[in-house]
């Protein structure tokens, strides 16, 4: 049974917590002490009728202001598929976790409310998951019943997201009125939109064509840990841990070590104490060689035949996600990318991007070019030592990074390789 992973998207208050509830709930996947705890929590808030919404935001916070803040994560199954769906938050103060939400994501669901519109938010959010190379989009036109279910007023929306989405790099595109509220179009088709004559959203999804958006033609395998057991039955045992993050490795394969540039077999590959004959990605797995080579955290065992890019140079586009200061050309910051982390300098902010517009802003255009919390800039860095990378469009792992601050920790950008 094939997985789908789903991510939500748009403006706060557009309903995203509620459309995940309904379509939990409608498809039978509520147990009944979690349907107990939320018709507990709806009667003292004076709710008249269940609050969906409180499936997902859990935090004390969350059901206080009724908006989402972090990224809650559900897991459902129907009798044709599996789906792990985020509820992201739609406040602009939380852009960053809706980053970390759609990061993994193969399908976002972008919300839109029908009274308010396509809002910059939307944009935002549908700009940011196309460059997380999501690539297929449902528009779900919800809150139907507050502009009388009006057919007009829908193809008003669609048409609006549809002149933005065509600049995006978009493979499908399907739109669907509803109300997440009272169900309609959600699980089962609604009788009060007749005019509209597509599926509903959950039938929609588990008929969805997803290519792969996995890499298995280039073999990556950063290592995260040396084993060496100490144990005298395995005095001799080096395995080299890790995630593999492209390609697939058999025993027997010729591979590379960078940046040494070693070249050796591999032995065996092990997962859970026993032999595997493949390994591929998302497992998480031991690898022996044949020769003893110097191999320690940070770097990466590939085929000879399919390199990846080396260099100090990088073109990245960042999610700028601090509040606290701007970025800006000279900033130095740590570096992460998978298992490696060293330092790096920003060597030039070449453009940001308005994401109403999707037009180059720059300095020289006479714009403001600073780039502060929630902007999406192009910019070049360059790295204390070479970085053995992909493009993102190629593989998401090995393609993109974060920056952190050196005092005090704080992630301050999450990058996509270009």
């Amino acid at each position: 049974m094939k997985l789908l992973r789903l991510t939500t998207a748009g403006s706060v208050d557009d309903g995203k917590s509620t459309l995940i509830g309904r379509l939990l709930y409608d498809s039978k996947n509520v147990l009944e002490d979690q349907l107990a705890a939320v018709k507990r929590a709806s009667e003292r808030r004076g709710d008249a009728r269940l609050d969906l919404a409180l499936l997902t935001d859990g935090l004390r916070a969350e059901r206080e202001q009724g908006i989402t803040i972090d990224v809650a994560y559900r897991y459902f199954t129907t009798g044709r598929r599996k789906f792990i769906l985020a509820d992201t938050p739609g406040h602009v103060q939380y852009t960053r976790n809706m980053v970390t939400g759609a990061s993994t994501a193969e399908v976002a669901l972008l919300l839109v409310d029908a009274r308010r519109g396509v809002l910059e938010q939307t944009c935002r959010h549908a700009f940011i998951a196309s460059l997380l190379g999501i690539r297929n989009f449902v528009l779900c036109v919800n809150k139907m019943d507050l502009v009388g279910f009006a057919e007009a007023r829908y193809v008003e929306i669609v048409e609006e997201l549809l002149a933005f989405i065509s600049r995006l790099d978009v493979a499908a595109f399907t739109a669907i009125p509803l109300c997440a509220l009272d169900g309609d179009n959600v699980v089962h088709r609604s009788e009060r939109m007749p005019w509209y004559e597509g599926p509903a959203l959950l039938w929609h999804l588990e008929h969805l064509f997803v290519g792969g958006t996995v890499n298995h033609v280039d073999a990556r395998f950063p290592v995260q840990w040396v084993v060496r057991p100490q144990d005298d039955a395995f005095h001799d045992f080096r395995g080299y841990a890790g995630q593999v993050a492209g390609g697939v490795f058999k025993p027997g394969d010729a591979v590379t070590v960078l940046p040494s540039g070693f070249e050796s077999t591999i032995d065996k590959i092990w997962l859970h104490g026993r032999e595997l004959p493949e390994a591929f990605p998302p497992l998480s797995v031991c690898i022996t060689l044949a020769d003893d080579i110097d191999i320690s955290r940070g770097d990466m065992i590939v085929k000879a035949g399919s390199p990846p890019e080396t260099g100090q140079d990088l073109d990245v586009m960042l999610c700028w996600l601090s509040e606290a200061a701007p970025l800006q050309a000279g900033g130095k910051y740590v570096l992460r990318h998978t298992t490696r982390e060293i330092k790096a300098v920003v060597r030039e902010v070449m453009f940001k991007v308005d994401v109403n517009t999707l037009h180059r802003v720059a300095g020289s255009d006479g714009g403001d070019a600073t780039v502060a919390m929630n902007d999406v800039a192009r910019v070049k860095l360059r790295t204390s030592q070479p970085l053995y990378w992909d493009r993102y469009a190629r593989n998401r792992l090995t393609g993109s990074l974060v920056l952190v601050d050196p005092f005090t920790h704080a992630t301050v950008a999450a990058g996509m390789i270009r």
